[in-house]
């Protein structure tokens, strides 16, 4: 079951990604990574606050602490609501300048998994990295666009996406250790775009350029999707007191006059209710 997928904010983020539902703040997180600034946005009263980013931004995670963790190109970097000030954490890829960070999640463990890419998308230089008590550590290599990750409700599967191949990989997890690199699913009629998970483990897949969000069992098989009004989905997550709210995030990269045109709402975030929960967000362990 779900409804018709409502427009909540029209701020019109040129690349709108990572919405994540933060409890103790009664809001959703999300950055507009191009447009480099993060949003809030309040779901007891659709009240909306936004700060400059020190540089594209693919991701901000909640951490136990109270403040976000931000995936800023160059690194992860802390943000404290409370006085809108960056402070840098922990240099990543210095020998790869041409990226930047972009998806990101939290493990329930509190460490944090991401990807980076090649910011012109030209070259498979893109990697999949585990932040955990300090240390950053390299699992992946090689991709284009990543986006994801996301973990099953078991903790035994790490999903992870190369959006520009329409490929969502899946890995065997035990402990922070990744094995047994597959091929889970491939997305049709849009890019695989970031990814969440319902508490039943089926894949939640933005459809970039899809209109949609793919679905997919933990099987792998299809399932029926959710078509959208917004051609362009980056990332959905689930949000509100049972977990039954869909926030999805959007954008107008890429797209032409005609297209902007037409779709004057491309870069807004959007929300819709849905049958099943998803899963507790948890935060990062710093």
């Amino acid at each position: 079951m779900t409804d018709t997928p409502e427009l909540i904010w029209d701020l019109r983020a040129e690349l709108g990604e990572g919405p994540v539902w933060v409890a103790r703040d009664r809001a959703v997180w999300f950055v507009d990574i191009k447009g480099r600034r993060l949003h809030r946005y309040g779901v007891d009263d659709g009240s909306t606050s936004s700060w400059d980013t020190p540089d594209q931004t693919g991701f901000a995670l909640p951490a136990e602490d109270g403040t976000m963790v931000c995936g800023v190109r160059g690194g992860l970097q802390t943000f404290d609501p409370l006085t809108g000030r960056f402070t840098p954490l922990i240099a990543v890829e210095a020998d790869r300048p041409q990226n930047r960070i972009n998806d990101g999640f939290v493990a329930p463990d509190g460490s944090l998994w991401f990807g980076t890419m090649d910011d012109s998308e030209a070259t498979l230089s893109g990697a999949l990295y585990r932040y955990a008590e300090g240390v950053l550590t390299r699992h992946d290599d090689g991709y284009r666009v990543t986006n994801g990750p996301a973990m099953s409700p078991d903790g035994r599967t790490l999903y992870h996406n190369d959006t520009t191949q329409r490929g969502v990989y899946a890995f065997d997890h035990e402990d922070g250790i990744l094995s047994r690199k597959r091929l889970f699913a491939e997305t049709s009629g849009g890019f695989a775009d970031g990814l969440c998970i319902d508490s039943l483990g089926v894949v939640h897949v933005g459809l970039f350029n899809g209109s949609g969000i793919a679905r997919f069992a933990p099987t792998g098989e299809v399932l029926p999707g959710i078509a959208f009004p917004a051609r362009t989905v980056t990332k959905a997550a689930f949000g509100d007191d049972d977990l039954k709210t869909l926030y999805c995030t959007t954008a107008w990269l890429g797209q032409d006059a005609a297209t902007r045109s037409s779709e004057p709402a491309l870069g807004g975030l959007y929300r819709l209710r849905v049958e099943t929960p998803g899963l507790p967000q948890a935060f990062v362990r710093l």
